[in-house]
């Protein structure tokens, strides 16, 4: 699935940019908050007034540009999220017979990734979709990936980074007869 490196990276790149506009906020919020406000003459209420409104006007302006870079950047992962609504297989159960040819492909043993890019040695008790059902991943024997309840859990709907697609293809290669399709992950198309 040659598409799952960009889908990945876009993903990291667009929770990158958002913790970024957010410590920005943060920092705008604080520098605003920390910066002196001009002294009104007199004392009174209506000096503090002035003071109080002075530093929501400092606050306001500092605020005004990561505040929409972060609705701007919002918005995009609200379309991201509609289109992998959009793009779900009608069906998220594998057949019992994806199921036996995807447990009888991994020998019954989990095949996702423990520390160090090495196979899981536990027995399979799940068929878990590589590329995830909610995000798009189709319900097909190619998607299907054997995975024990502890690393079925320990994935949940991540995406898998392109280099887990390559070590899960390499590790394939190891305990699949030479001629046998190795290939993981397969996304639907958007209708």
């Amino acid at each position: 699935m040659p598409e799952l490196g960009r889908i990945y990276w876009t993903r990291q790149g667009l929770r990158l940019a958002y913790s970024a506009v957010m410590v920005w906020l943060a920092v705008a919020v604080m520098s605003a908050l920390m910066s002196k406000a001009t002294p009104a003459t007199g004392a009174g209420p209506s000096a503090a007034a002035g003071v109080l409104h002075s530093m929501v006007e400092n606050v306001v302006a500092a605020v005004a540009f990561p505040g929409v870079a972060a609705v701007v950047l919002g918005i995009a992962a609200a379309v991201i999220t509609g289109r992998d609504v959009r793009r779900r297989d009608p069906v998220r159960r594998f057949t019992r017979q994806q199921r036996r040819e995807g447990m009888a492909r991994a020998g019954g043993m989990c095949e996702l990734e423990v520390g160090f890019g090495r196979r899981c040695g536990r027995p399979a008790e799940h068929g878990d979709h590589f590329y995830p059902w909610s995000k798009g991943g189709s319900t097909s024997l190619q998607n299907f990936v054997a995975a024990c309840a502890r690393c079925n859990r320990a994935k949940r709907a991540r995406i898998p980074s392109p280099g887990q697609q390559q070590r899960m293809e390499r590790r394939r290669r190891e305990y699949q007869p030479p001629s046998s399709y190795v290939s993981v992950g397969e996304r639907q198309t958007l209708p």
